[in-house]
């Protein structure tokens, strides 16, 4: 994106920015989706910590420093839920190894003009309006500041054999949250103290602490959480009142015609059978009727919108590698697989002995136990072009639960 002009004319104000390191993975979350990325409430972590500041109207730009194999990935997220007026704000630059080098790599992107910086945790969407105007209003004032709450627990320092040493006086502790900002000025004198100490702050107020320069405390707030563990996800979903999009419900359905000279495939299994499915892929009605009720679930359209019968990639394709495409969307949105009920109408081939092997190949694709996926074979009575022996179909009902 190109670089927004800053203009800011308002008495007694100066261009605000802010830095979003999200370069980082997040082991804790267990997830082998970046826990930035993981849907919260509809909508990626990480969009919604954009969105609290580009609905701050004290805020002038948004620089994100994310790995580099995710800038494209984050470029397609913005244009989808971003609008064009506020994606003219943000700046995307490739963040490093650690914390404190996103941090600089975003310091290095932002324009010239910006004179007050804040830096804020991309796991922590729930920042309110007020908290960031306060962290400005206290920053311009005092020159660098931290947002931190007061401990409410009781502190203990134990020992190395797990007994307790000493209870801490909790009066003066404080837990420290972000934002963390200072003037501009401020942080080329961290930085330069840091590079020629060497040191390796744990946050931007450990950095300015370093370089010594006084850091004010601005008082925090409870959902200012930072979405670190699955607990803290399910949290945060209960704060945005999204319990009740813990779980969803789909239904799929598909039917192809039998034809000569092609394999049968269900639920990637191939089947001995001397007629096989027409279609532009392998034509498997089972895996395909799941990928609909998956898809149905989501409210991500349908097979033929993500997999179209016009597109040569798709000619042939084992739907297995289909599905596997539709769980990662499925991960990706903060999903997983409860289980699955799935019915395939088949006059012939008796399909009995290929039951279990289905149910091994869409459970590996789904990562899910073979005790979540039902799959039953049942006739037509001779009814109907089933019945006539002139195609197959199948039905799916999935049930989806967010991931924890």
């Amino acid at each position: 994106m190109s670089q927004p002009s800053i203009d800011r004319t308002e008495e007694n104000t100066l261009p605000v920015g802010v830095i979003l390191p999200a370069a980082g993975f997040g082991a804790r979350m267990r997830s082998s989706t970046p826990k930035q990325y993981l849907e919260l409430a509809g909508e990626p972590i990480l969009i919604r910590t954009v969105k609290s500041f580009l609905d701050c109207a004290d805020i002038d730009l948004v620089v994100i420093a994310v790995a580099a194999d995710q800038r494209q990935h984050l470029q397609t997220l913005l244009t989808r839920h971003l609008s064009a007026n506020q994606q003219e704000k943000i700046i995307i630059t490739t963040g490093g190894a650690t914390r404190q080098l996103s941090v600089k790599a975003g310091f290095d992107a932002m324009p010239a003009g910006i004179r007050i910086i804040l830096v804020h945790d991309a796991a922590r969407p729930l920042i309110s309006s007020r908290l960031i105007r306060s962290c400005i209003r206290t920053v311009i004032a005092r020159g660098a500041a931290i947002v931190a709450i007061p401990v409410n627990d009781t502190i203990k320092r134990v020992n190395a054999d797990k007994s307790i040493g000493k209870t801490i006086d909790r009066s003066n502790l404080y837990s420290a949250q972000t934002p963390q900002g200072a003037h501009r000025h401020l942080f080329e004198q961290a930085y330069r103290a840091a590079g020629r100490d060497g040191f390796t702050g744990t946050d931007e107020a450990s950095l300015f602490e370093h370089a010594g320069i006084a850091v004010a405390v601005v008082e925090g707030e409870e959902r200012n959480i930072k979405i670190t563990r699955p607990g803290d996800l399910q949290i945060a979903r209960g704060l945005l009142g999204g319990d009740n999009d813990m779980v969803r419900i789909g239904h799929g359905f598909d039917a192809h015609r039998l034809v000569e000279e092609r394999p049968l495939v269900l639920g990637g299994e191939l089947i001995d059978y001397p007629l096989g499915l027409l279609g532009h892929s392998d034509a498997d009605v089972v895996t395909h009727a799941l990928i609909d009720a998956i898809l149905g679930a989501l409210c991500a359209g349908d097979i033929g919108s993500h997999f179209p019968d016009s597109d040569d990639a798709y000619k042939g394709i084992n739907s297995l590698a289909l599905l596997e495409k539709v769980i990662g969307l499925t991960n990706e949105k903060g999903y997983t697989i409860s289980n699955t009920d799935l019915t395939i109408l088949c006059q012939a081939p008796k399909l009995a002995p290929y039951l279990k092997k289905m149910r091994h190949n869409l459970s590996r694709v789904c990562d899910i136990p073979m005790d979540c996926v039902s799959i039953k074979a049942t006739t037509t009575e001779r009814m109907g072009y089933v019945g006539r022996g002139e195609g197959i179909s199948a039905h799916a009902a999935v049930f989806l639960r967010k991931k924890l």
